[in-house]
């Protein structure tokens, strides 16, 4: 199995997503995940963009379980909050039955 590299808030966030999907880890796949550096005069963190694909069966229902209700959603990340957390379009359906899901956030240091 090959690791991607991530920073300790990219980890967490994930871990936090695929907590809120209710599922095991091997049911949703990740299929882009970026994250640059971020900063204003107070804060330092990162801006993350989040790409997942849903296979089907229940894909609807897993990925409405994901995002209803994320931006005002409570996340557990050690040494970091998320300042803001949103879909990013609307979910998309493929040809196969899959849903793929789009989520940028924002982690601060705290």
């Amino acid at each position: 199995m090959m690791r991607i590299a991530m920073s300790v808030a990219a980890a967490g966030l994930l871990r936090e997503l695929l907590r809120r999907a209710g599922l095991k880890r091997d049911r949703i796949l990740l299929t882009e995940f970026r994250s640059t550096d971020w900063q204003s005069l107070t804060f330092i963190g990162e801006q993350h963009k989040i790409r997942l694909r849903i296979p089907a069966p229940d894909a609807s229902a897993i990925a409405a379980n994901l995002v209803n209700g994320l931006e005002e959603s409570e996340f557990s990340l050690p040494g970091h909050i998320v300042a803001d957390v949103a879909l990013a379009g609307e979910p998309e359906r493929g040809e196969d039955g899959s849903v793929s899901v789009t989520i940028e956030a924002l982690t601060v240091e705290s």
